[in-house]
């Protein structure tokens, strides 16, 4: 069974936007050479669904459904085979229906409110969104003095420039980006380019000083 340790284990979540899941296959192989083989698909397109279902099958990647704010698509996601499910925001129903279906769910959130309502829920590993307008690490830092007890996985905004301002943090397990998976490369099926970029970002990340919050 998937657990939270596991969509984590790369520190770093690929944020995919699939408009053909024709595409999906292509993606998979590329994120898979390049060294992480991991994927949050994004339910903003009607291929959403097939893509992870493709990219399933495979099973050499661990493949989530992002963008998820219904229960239905939750599960239209676990149908499909997603493993894990990941909310911009915090919906009830969402995490209800994603727990019952026994899938690991990361909520959105980016208040002190938010975040005590995932505690009052049982939660702990939260995604922090839209990172990059909310005042990205620092933000991050500051929200871990009185909850020391939730990492967040920072999403939006994220780059190769500042992914290791967020992962040296020791609230921070991982990240979420797209900068790998630029949806101009994935359209136009240029996956060795995919792949060359998913393998800078796994350099990038390598052996970074962690923990020196």
């Amino acid at each position: 069974m998937t657990d939270i340790a596991s969509i984590t284990a790369h520190r770093i979540v690929p944020v995919v936007v699939l408009n053909d899941a024709a595409n999906a296959d292509g993606l998979a192989q590329a994120l898979v050479a390049g060294g992480l083989p991991v994927a949050e698909v994004t339910f903003r397109t009607p291929a959403a669904q097939h893509s992870i279902e493709i990219m399933a099958e495979r099973g050499d990647i661990l493949v989530g459904a992002g963008t998820v704010i219904t229960a239905r698509q939750v599960d239209q996601a676990v149908d499909a085979g997603a493993s894990f499910i990941v909310s911009p925001g915090y919906s009830q129903e969402v995490i209800d229906e994603s727990r019952a279906l026994g899938v690991p769910v990361l909520p959105g959130v980016v208040t002190s409110t938010e975040i005590l309502s995932a505690l009052s829920d049982g939660m702990t590993t939260l995604k922090f969104f839209p990172a990059g307008a909310f005042g990205g690490a620092k933000t991050v830092k500051a929200l871990s003095a009185p909850f020391p007890q939730v990492t967040f996985i920072p999403t939006g905004g994220v780059n190769l420039d500042n992914v290791n301002d967020y992962l040296s943090l020791s609230c921070v397990p991982a990240v979420g980006g797209s900068w790998m998976v630029p949806a101009d490369l994935v359209d136009a099926r240029r996956f060795d380019n995919v792949q060359e970029l998913t393998a800078a970002a796994v350099r990038a990340v390598e052996g970074p000083a962690v923990g020196k919050d």
